[in-house]
């Protein structure tokens, strides 16, 4: 089995500028919020609108991935 050095993306010490991982890191922090609210908090937002925000944020992140991002 190869090191996981050489398994890992070129350039996988700068993951953290690519949009595609700050988007997923987003969905956690949306996730993560929702769960942490309190109920009577949560009612006063729609369910479907934490999962629209979060599909939002994940197909933004896939397409972060497919455009090519400068390195600066």
């Amino acid at each position: 089995m190869k090191p996981v050095e050489e398994r890992l993306v070129e350039n996988w010490k700068g993951a953290w500028r690519w949009f595609s991982l700050q988007a997923m890191a987003l969905v956690v922090a949306v996730q993560g919020a929702w769960a942490a609210m309190p109920d009577d908090l949560k009612t006063h937002f729609p369910a479907w609108l934490v999962t629209a925000v979060s599909v939002g944020l994940l197909l933004l992140g896939i397409g972060g991935r497919l455009v090519k991002q400068n390195k600066d």
